[in-house]
């Protein structure tokens, strides 16, 4: 039976790491940027704009990147962002029908609802997440911790806002996922190893 497993991710918590481990331990593909370069491709958008659509809820007057044309007032700049979601909706089924596979992000929870793939959401608690975003930073990133929680929140409320817009459901609702893994305690690694001997065992 095909496994496809889906994984949101509070900003910070280790989703991305978690999702890429889990993936190599079960010997299975693993898309997460390489959506959004596809999707670019295949739409004729700039990375960057397509990047900062899936990120956020459509607005009506985002500046738009167009190849080497930047646009400042797009007449109808929602046909971009269905047109984004739509291509992602494409893009994503066509990678679950090919083969098993960890995707993370991207309304593919809802997209592939369906096929019931295994629907997990990780989180760690404040203080860790500053940490991990710490240890990723440039060098020369000068935050303050206060500066740097407003980031992570707005992360958060622009994945949240783009999940609600787009599914009509609350992205962090711990109701619409099989699993939800607090990573606050536990390393990744240790995590991702113990869910796939449960997967390969059949456990899950």
């Amino acid at each position: 039976m095909k496994k496809v497993i889906t994984v949101n991710r509070q900003f910070g918590s280790g989703g991305r790491e978690f999702g890429k481990r889990l993936a190599e331990k079960l010997g299975i593909a693993y898309y997460d940027s390489e959506i959004i370069s596809e999707i670019a491709a295949r739409s004729g958008l700039a990375v960057e704009y397509v990047n900062n659509i899936v990120e956020h809820k459509p607005i009506i007057y985002y500046p738009i990147t167009i190849g080497r044309t930047f646009v400042t007032h797009a007449p109808q700049p929602l046909d971009f962002n269905t047109r984004i979601y739509n291509e992602q909706h494409r893009l994503i089924r066509e990678l679950a029908e090919k083969s098993d596979c960890v995707i993370i992000g991207r309304c593919a929870d809802y997209i592939l609802g369906d096929i019931r793939p295994l629907r997990i959401f990780i989180y760690a608690d404040m203080p860790v997440r500053l940490e991990r975003c710490r240890q990723k930073a440039p060098v020369d990133e000068k935050m303050t911790d206060k500066q740097l929680v407003r980031h992570i929140e707005e992360i958060d409320k622009g994945r949240s806002e783009y999940y609600k817009y787009f599914t009509g459901k609350k992205w962090d609702d711990m109701k619409h996922y099989d699993l939800c893994l607090n990573t606050s305690s536990t390393p990744i690694k240790t995590l991702a190893e113990s869910l796939s001997y449960l997967i390969q065992n059949g456990c899950i």
